[in-house]
């Protein structure tokens, strides 16, 4: 499971948005994004989404299927990422891991990754190899090879990366996988998405090839093209391959959402690996897509992003408890590419001589600075933060990032055209639907705190 895209500032075919003062960037009319976009839809329910870019001759395939380790099946955890292995062990055409060959020998790099809700498979390759990238994806499309021995093997494989990754590393799992599982009450959210070791060993080769057959179906994805490339071939050559894949009869979506929390929850979890306490406290997120969604975006660029941010300058310069506060929304991802409940987080480590309380106590004071209200000013400076972060994400790594947007806005809303909105969204975001988000979702008792007690895993959790 890849924590999440690394994303370079290359702002390859995008136009506008030089950085400046707030006032030059809001008298920029021309500083405008726009991203071709083409969507279309096969008749096997497949959504489709080009984006033409001939700045460097090259592409990204995006394939992203509509089912992460959110709701994944009961008793099976870490089932959607364990499949996310299985997509390697062969198709039809392609033997075991040949896949991988077939892209690095024509020059390309890949990579799969498991989210709250998707599962996403892509390929950056040259512009020419194009058509083969797309017959591969097809190909695992189509059907993979399921085999007990493959099974066996990657729950091997899977069981070890939890191992290496979560169980025997310090702060192992803090906080982007545990933080969900004590924020919140619906199993869904909250269950551990890296896989309980006995469901892994649990899983039988006709849970494999039920999960396939369900959700890794062309109604159920969405391809995304990105880069260079002419939009008349690329149909043709996705009518060809993708074309006549069979659709699937897809599960009601079950209920994932939270109830409203109204007391404060604090956790401790001891580590004997790590030698330092630390810290992570989430708030749970307005509804996505709402005016308080947006203006959350800016007061996290207000409160955690940047040497500016508030809680840098009161946890490392002022109080230099820390060297560095963390944090965001979605660790998985970013803002955007969720579907369901949330939470705004941030998290560091302290040192032993400073007490937790004292920590949470300046975190107070922030936080009762905010509430004072958010001014034009202040809103402003998080708008340039904001549009400065949105080109990073749009122009990274040859446009990766661009894909990653349109698939999801595909998958989620049925409008990948919404990335040319993005920054009117936070344009429309007003001092006062910023202090309203503040009062009601920076709320104390929509807080979780959970603590690292380092060197004390012997000893019973305590809450």
């Amino acid at each position: 499971m890849k924590k999440s895209i690394t994303l370079l500032l290359v702002l390859a075919g995008i136009t506008g948005f030089a950085q400046g003062t707030p006032d030059q960037d809001q008298n920029n009319e021309a500083a405008k994004f726009s991203v071709p976009v083409e969507y279309y839809t096969l008749d096997n329910g497949l959504k489709v989404i080009l984006s033409e870019d001939k700045t460097a001759p090259t592409a990204i395939v995006a394939v992203y299927y509509n089912i992460g380790f959110r709701i994944e099946p009961k008793d099976r955890t870490g089932f959607a990422h364990l499949f996310e292995h299985m997509m390697f062990q062969g198709s039809e055409n392609l033997g075991k891991m040949e896949f991988i060959k077939l892209v690095q020998e024509n020059g390309g790099t890949l990579n799969g990754s498991t989210r709250f809700d998707f599962t996403n498979y892509y390929e950056i390759v040259p512009a020419n190899k194009l058509e083969t990238v797309l017959w591969a994806e097809a190909d695992r499309m189509k059907g993979l090879k399921i085999t007990q021995e493959n099974l066996t093997n990657q729950q091997g494989v899977v069981k070890n990366e939890v191992k290496v990754n979560v169980l025997n590393q310090p702060y192992g799992g803090f906080p982007w996988l545990d933080m969900p599982q004590y924020a919140n009450t619906n199993w869904y959210n909250a269950h551990n998405f890296y896989g309980d070791l006995d469901d892994l060993d649990a899983a039988t080769l006709e849970d494999v090839e039920n999960f396939f057959d369900t959700f890794y179906a062309p109604n159920n994805a969405a391809l995304a093209v990105v880069g260079d490339f002419e939009v008349s071939q690329a149909k043709e050559w996705i009518a060809q391959y993708f074309g006549d894949i069979p659709t699937a009869n897809l599960p009601p979506t079950p209920d994932i959402s939270e109830p409203r929390q109204e007391k404060e929850k604090d956790f401790v979890k001891n580590d004997s690996l790590a030698n330092k306490p630390a810290i992570a406290i989430a708030y749970h997120m307005p509804e996505r897509n709402s005016p308080e969604y947006y203006g959350m975006g800016l007061l996290n660029q207000i409160l955690i992003q940047g040497d500016n941010a508030l809680l840098q300058r009161k946890l490392v310069d002022e109080l230099g408890y820390t060297s560095d506060v963390s944090g965001g929304i979605n660790y998985l991802g970013n803002m955007f590419n969720y579907n369901g409940p949330m939470q705004i987080m941030f998290n560091f480590t302290y040192d032993t001589e400073t007490t937790k309380e004292q920590v949470v106590d300046a975190v107070d004071e922030v936080m009762e600075k905010l509430r004072e209200g958010v001014t034009p000013e202040m809103l402003d400076n998080a708008m340039v933060k904001m549009r400065s972060r949105l080109y990073d994400e749009l122009g990274g790594t040859f446009g990766l990032g661009r894909a990653d947007l349109l698939a999801v806005f595909a998958l989620f809303d049925d409008d990948p055209s919404r990335i040319n909105e993005l920054e009117e969204e936070f344009k429309k975001v007003t001092p006062e639907i910023m202090n309203r988000t503040v009062s009601e979702y920076f709320r104390d008792s929509n807080r979780t705190i959970l603590t690292v007690n380092p060197l004390l895993a012997n000893n019973e959790n305590s809450n």
